[in-house]
């Protein structure tokens, strides 16, 4: 593995991380209140949940827009970018879940400044001629300036997904930490078949 590869993989480890400073762990996206309504009771029904979710709405959706978000990031092609920020805007189907969005992006965006790095400059100033700016539209951006290849891009982006709803159905369900080791193998197996759709 070349110095550029690893330097790359080093970097989708920190986009993933949980202690990326985005205030993911705060929402669940709907399976808290799966678990209120007894529709998530165990883990087979917590699997079923985050697997359908992943598979048919971030699968479908937001994992294609990381793709190919980081395509016109990687081109330079501004107008493209608002676009497709707008669009996922549009996209949410609440208030609560763009305000999410809204915030994770912002807290991101913040982000970009305090990592001091001079080679994203330029993603900043990008950034900056937007009004709002949703989380995948950054991450995919960052993902981009730091030439992370995009199919590995959106593996790491649908398991930082997976694992922020893992986290949640411990809390909520509750399950132990085995049964959430459990979930996450058989979601990060389904990940990268996922990703080659998107």
């Amino acid at each position: 593995m070349s110095d550029a590869s690893a330097l790359a993989l080093v970097r989708l480890m920190q986009l993933v991380s949980p202690a990326l400073p985005v205030g993911a762990y705060t929402y669940s996206q709907g399976l808290e209140w799966a678990v209120e309504s007894g529709r998530i009771h165990d883990e087979t029904t917590a699997g079923a949940w985050i697997e359908d979710l992943m598979q048919h709405g971030i699968g479908r959706f937001e994992a294609p827009l990381v793709a190919l978000s980081m395509t016109h990031w990687s081109n330079a092609n501004t107008t493209e970018i608002g676009r497709l920020n707008a669009d996922f805007l549009a996209s949410r189907e609440s208030a609560e879940l763009r305000a999410e969005t809204v915030q994770m992006g912002f807290s991101l965006t913040r982000l970009l400044a305090d990592l001091r790095d001079p080679g994203l400059e330029t993603l900043r100033a990008d950034l900056a001629r937007l009004p709002e700016i949703s989380f995948p539209i950054v991450w995919s951006g960052l993902a981009a300036a730091w030439r992370i290849d995009r199919y590995t891009a959106v593996c790491g982006y649908l398991w930082a997904w997976a694992e922020n709803q893992v986290m949640a159905a411990l809390k909520a369900v509750p399950l132990g930490q085995a049964a959430g080791q459990r979930l996450l193998a058989t979601l990060g197996q389904a990940a990268p078949g996922i990703a080659e759709a998107a």
